[in-house]
């Protein structure tokens, strides 16, 4: 029985010692000192081992149990520290390499052309205002001098919500919220997306608009020509030419495009190599904007009275302007995200 317990020592250390990993060392610890391991089976077996050789047999079977669990816990310790140290230099970060840079990011074309925009109108003495994007059609169009069945709609393609609610097609539904709750005198810009069902190089179905207004007691055109013209020469140059064609819009009269000089040939309809100018296709002007007198019938639909106000309101797309003064030929260009297209811009 003695030799027995010897000989299963010499196998139990060198299973041990042949162990390359936790798994295997629970495996071990179950085989011989689990439930019904072999060391637990012969320390139950003793009963039957004659009673003088008991005391000795049991002392070595509980040495070679504690030894056991001694080397089975060497041995996961001498494991666990390996892993460690094989971890530490696969993980290990070579500090000499050069740092990875994290490219700063830039502020949108379009982002930066609405800020400029509203920088200029903020320095003339106007305020922000902000409507919702899904408009009911009495702001959106009827109060606006366009009830159902008017032609005019025709002038914008829309995406409805709802029979009555649509996203908006221009900004100017903020000009008629602000004046049925304010009385003038008004200085108002109103920035922000606008919907359009509409998509091409010069079109895009979402795009962003600045509509801006000015009610007082004594308003006249002038006011819009020099008002608009101060802008268009803060945001391109100081000699732009500006020139204002008679137009239509429902909700202004008289109504006006305004138009700069093209910025490529100087107005002049042909470039340095005597070609027809294809940014302004050889007319000289570039349209940049629609303004005009506030109609009459706005005014009562706002419960102002047009014998004692008047006033002046312009719509602009901000795209539009970025692309003349970029000379960006698709508008398509500034929503594809395109980090070649946009890193240009700072």
């Amino acid at each position: 029985m003695l030799d027995a317990n010897e000989s299963l020592r010499d196998e139990a250390l060198v299973r041990i010692d042949q162990c390359a990993s936790e798994e295997e060392i629970e495996q071990v610890r179950i085989e011989y000192l689990g439930r019904k391991g072999i060391l637990t089976l012969r320390l139950r077996g003793l009963r039957e081992v004659p009673v003088e050789e008991r005391p000795r047999i049991g002392e070595q079977l509980n040495r070679l149990r504690l030894l056991i669990e001694d080397r089975l816990a060497a041995r996961l310790s001498q494991l666990k520290k390996q892993a460690q140290e094989r971890a530490i230099r696969e993980e290990s970060v070579d500090i000499s390499l050069s740092g990875s840079r994290w490219e700063p990011g830039r502020v949108h074309p379009v982002t930066l052309m609405m800020d400029e925009i509203v920088d200029v109108f903020l320095g003339m003495g106007f305020e922000i205002a902000r409507g919702p994007d899904i408009e009911d059609d009495y702001h959106n169009f009827e109060a606006l001098n366009m009830p159902k069945d008017h032609p005019a709609r025709g002038m914008w393609d829309t995406f409805f919500v709802s029979d009555d609610l649509v996203l908006r097609t221009h900004t100017s539904p903020v000009q008629i919220r602000i004046m049925e709750k304010r009385q003038p005198p008004l200085q108002i810009i109103a920035p922000g997306a606008v919907y359009r069902h509409d998509d091409d190089a010069t079109h895009s179905p979402m795009f962003h608009q600045v509509e801006g207004f000015m009610v007082d007691s004594h308003i006249a055109f002038s006011d819009l020509k020099g008002v608009l013209t101060h802008f268009l020469r803060q945001v391109f140059r100081e000699d732009t030419g500006v020139r204002f064609r008679p137009s239509f819009f429902p909700f202004t009269e008289p109504s006006a495009e305004v138009d700069i000089q093209c910025l490529i040939c100087g107005g002049q309809g042909i470039t340095a190599d005597r070609q027809s100018c294809r940014v302004c296709k050889g007319s000289g002007w570039l349209e940049i904007l629609g303004a005009g007198l506030i109609d009459p019938e706005v005014f009562r639909f706002v419960g102002y009275d047009p014998e004692k106000v008047a006033g002046f309101a312009f719509g602009m797309g901000v795209e539009r302007i970025a692309m003349l003064k970029y000379g960006i030929e698709d508008i398509r260009l500034f929503f594809q995200n395109d980090l070649r297209f946009l890193r240009q811009f700072s």
